[in-house]
């Protein structure tokens, strides 16, 4: 478990570094977007992965791994706007967003280490694409949830469908860097 700590660390430092770099491009833009937009992005990246996972080919000169970063920093910026009030402004200074980055993942991260001592590191058999699938899977349960107006009879509301989907992506992008790392 301590490797996946670790693994997880090096994938969020990743993540963290593309998630500031594009903060200080276009500012905290994103805070217009409302809960479904995100899970709609989201979408977007996570049908962009299984495409080429099942065809094998791509036009658009960028892998699968910047679509897992995008799923990852697109879950933490909708988890941050569940944090928020609706009163925050839509300007954020940086150190704020920091704070809020890395508070995030401290959250996420303390539920893959709960998780992922319970299941007995199960994701290290899973193939890729299964994790696509799952993220898919969540994804429809988000927009499900959403239709509904956030209302849930017997299951988890949207931020733990978040929270996991972001550990999914994490995963993903563990095994495909150490895939990486074998064919080196």
């Amino acid at each position: 478990m301590e490797q996946t700590s670790l693994q997880f660390d090096r994938v969020i430092g990743h993540c963290r570094k593309t998630f500031l770099q594009k903060n200080a491009d276009y500012g905290t833009s994103w805070r217009v977007l409302r809960l479904s937009s995100i899970t709609d992005q989201i979408y977007i990246k996570a049908t962009r992965i299984r495409g080429i996972e099942t065809s094998g080919t791509h036009l658009v000169d960028e892998g699968i791994e910047p679509e897992f970063i995008g799923i990852v920093n697109y879950s933490i910026l909708a988890l941050i706007q569940l944090q928020l009030d609706e009163n925050a402004p839509l300007e954020l200074e940086s150190k704020v967003i920091e704070s809020l980055y890395d508070k995030t993942v401290a959250e996420v991260k303390a539920l893959m280490l709960k998780k992922n001592h319970d299941y007995g590191e199960a994701w290290r058999n899973m193939r890729v694409s299964s994790f696509t699938d799952i993220i898919l899977m969540r994804l429809l349960r988000i927009r499900q949830i959403e239709d509904n107006q956030g209302k849930t009879i017997a299951s988890e509301g949207v931020e733990s469908n978040y929270m996991d989907m972001m550990n999914y992506a994490i995963f993903a992008l563990i095994k495909l860097d150490e895939k990486t790392t074998e064919t080196q």
